[in-house]
């Protein structure tokens, strides 16, 4: 690797926001906030809103949306076309 071009890769403590779990990774990120981890050491801390702990698709916790209720809110408020292209 050339010297002084590469970003600096660093230990960082990932923390998901919604469920408090935390991982232990490497990246170039950083922080200002900082956590304790189990080692002793002092860490840069990521808060992040989704991960595999909280995201539908790992968790099997799949929510339904109301795709119908949106297509008419879109009707009313914009309006219909018929097969002629006009209102």
């Amino acid at each position: 690797m050339k010297p002084g071009i590469h970003p600096d890769y660093h230990p960082v403590v990932f923390k998901d926001s919604s469920t408090g779990d935390a991982f232990l990774t490497r990246s170039t990120v950083t922080s200002e906030r900082t956590i304790e981890w189990e080692d002793g050491n002092t860490y840069p801390l990521v808060q992040v809103d989704v991960s595999s702990w909280s995201h539908p698709f790992w968790t099997g916790n799949q929510r339904v949306l109301d795709t119908a209720g949106q297509v008419e809110k879109f009707h009313r408020r914009y309006g219909r076309r018929d097969a002629g292209g006009s209102k």
